[in-house]
């Protein structure tokens, strides 16, 4: 049978088990290693309370703390909210990452 991807979806490499976590959107136990993982770095608050948040400070140079999650999903569900996308056989070999979007301050 023709394999579809070298490392056949997973990302275990020598390992004999992987333990299990739950996609953040259906639930679903998957594999850690075949989990689509992102790491999500978000404010506390929204942008208009985290402006009352700093009129009300009493320390003008207060920075929040902000919010680190790391989300796992599954496949199916990655697929449907578009984390990730189906490519192409020529595409599916190119193992680069795609180019990141750099959010640096302009002055």
């Amino acid at each position: 049978m023709p394999v579809k991807r070298r490392n056949h979806g997973r990302n275990k490499h020598g390992r004999g088990h992987v333990n299990r976590v739950r996609c953040a959107s259906t639930g679903k136990a998957i594999p850690k290693d075949k989990a689509i993982k992102r790491f999500i770095v978000r404010n506390i608050v929204d942008a208009s309370s985290l402006r009352d948040i700093k009129d009300a400070s009493a320390y003008p140079e207060y920075q929040l703390p902000k919010l680190y999650l790391k989300m796992y999903y599954c496949v199916e569900a990655a697929v449907h909210q578009r984390i990730v996308r189906g490519r192409s056989k020529e595409a599916r070999r190119i193992r680069t990452p795609p180019e990141r979007k750099s959010f640096a301050s302009k002055k």
